[in-house]
């Protein structure tokens, strides 16, 4: 079994890439930390689409919520999902 530099090269690109969108991750959650505390204090109003989620949530129709979040939000569908189940379990999103 042969590995050739190329292969190394390659594997070693990808852990790179890995770490790089792990970092990114880790700064998009703190800014989203920091920006919430911020809007907490300054009494900016929720999003208005968190009202009509909620009505579809209750009536039952959390699959049109996500999509209407995601629409609206331009989120993708993981990102629609948790901001769906954070107003079922009463998060703020």
């Amino acid at each position: 079994m042969e590995i050739n530099v190329m292969e190394i090269l390659f594997f070693i690109a990808i852990l790179w890439i890995i770490v790089i969108v792990w970092k990114i991750n880790r700064r998009v959650t703190g800014i989203k930390y920091i920006l919430d505390q911020l809007s907490k204090q300054n009494g900016v109003p929720e999003n208005p689409i968190n009202d009509e989620l909620r009505k579809l949530i209750s009536q039952g129709e959390a699959i049109k919520a996500e999509k209407i979040a995601r629409k609206t939000l331009g989120l993708s569908m993981l990102e629609g999902m948790q901001y769906v189940d954070d107003l079922k379990n009463g998060k703020n999103s």
